[in-house]
């Protein structure tokens, strides 16, 4: 365990000695809601399309920081000790949440692991699975995958509140007929498509590639983690110009100056895929319909 986790501890308990004698507060957002603690922004919108308004989230990842690199802090864990339901990603994306749920402690607490039943893609690189393990995280980036993760959070949340199943139920059935909706229509798409290499800033899109029969290229890997060699670049940019791959894609936490360099080079543009990494207004729907929009036109 890293020293400064150990002092977030140390400032848990401090601070759950003081909630204990000033009383419990509300949850945030409303009395009487579901108070849920999600660790990232995508988590934060499957949840919000299946708790609707019986949910009150809060998000531990700030804005900016990647939800791997992420360490919490004292209130975090305060928050998670008062949570009703903790909803993750799992797949080694949150590789902090195990030690977080421990310390929080509480035998009540739901926890929903939303990528439980996700059919996972092994990681290609041998060093990148023996740091952070085997399986690629960005299942939620998968249509097919986020319907599957929406079904693990609807369970949780009734598990935490059977009185409200019909809601989460209702709202589940709404937000399953718009993944197959979109993945139906875009499926069509994209298999009419001349091109089917999408090339990304780092190895994000693989579910969303398996969706629908893409080929992923990129320039990082799956943990975005060190500068990609000089080899791997040139050999990107000579694959785009032999494919006459149109648009490399970055992500919004992402410095796009590299990939606006490899697209000078290849003869492409640039382009922002959203990775939902961060909170955000839009739906999970709504972000991935922008997404796809941006693909559909980078393989025609």
């Amino acid at each position: 365990m890293k020293s400064h986790f150990k002092k977030e501890i140390a400032l848990l308990l401090t601070a759950l000695a003081f909630t204990a004698g000033c009383g419990k507060e509300p949850p945030a957002g409303g009395e009487g809601k579901i108070p849920v603690v999600v660790s990232f922004g995508a988590m934060e919108k499957l949840t919000e399309a299946i708790g609707g308004d019986a949910v009150s989230i809060s998000v531990m990842v700030p804005d900016g920081t990647e939800p791997h690199d992420f360490e919490p802090r004292a209130g975090d864990l305060v928050k998670l000790k008062e949570a009703k339901v903790f909803v993750y990603n799992g797949m080694g994306m949150e590789h902090w949440a195990d030690k977080a749920l421990q310390s929080a402690g509480s035998d009540n607490r739901v926890v929903v692991k939303a990528s439980e039943k996700v059919t996972p893609i092994l990681l290609e690189d041998e060093e990148e699975r023996e740091e952070h393990g085997d399986y690629d995280p960005h299942t939620w980036l998968g249509l097919s995958e986020a319907k599957e993760e929406a079904r693990a959070i609807r369970d949780g949340l009734i598990a935490a509140s059977p009185e409200n199943r019909d809601l989460f139920m209702k709202n589940y059935d709404t937000f399953a007929a718009g993944i197959d909706g979109l993945r139906d229509e875009y499926r069509d798409k994209l298999a009419r498509a001349p091109r089917k290499e999408l090339v990304t800033g780092h190895a994000a899109f693989g579910y969303l590639a398996r969706d629908f029969s893409l080929t992923q290229e990129n320039v990082e890997d799956a943990f975005a983690t060190g500068e990609p060699p000089a080899r791997k670049l040139v050999e990107l940019i000579r694959f785009c110009r032999a494919h006459q791959v149109k648009t490399i894609f970055t992500e919004e936490m992402m410095d796009p100056a590299l990939a606006r360099t490899l697209a000078a080079e290849a003869g492409a543009d640039a382009e922002t895929l959203s990775t939902l990494e961060e909170p955000g207004k839009e739906s999970y729907l709504d972000t991935m319909r922008e997404n796809l929009e941006k693909i559909e036109k980078a393989m025609k």
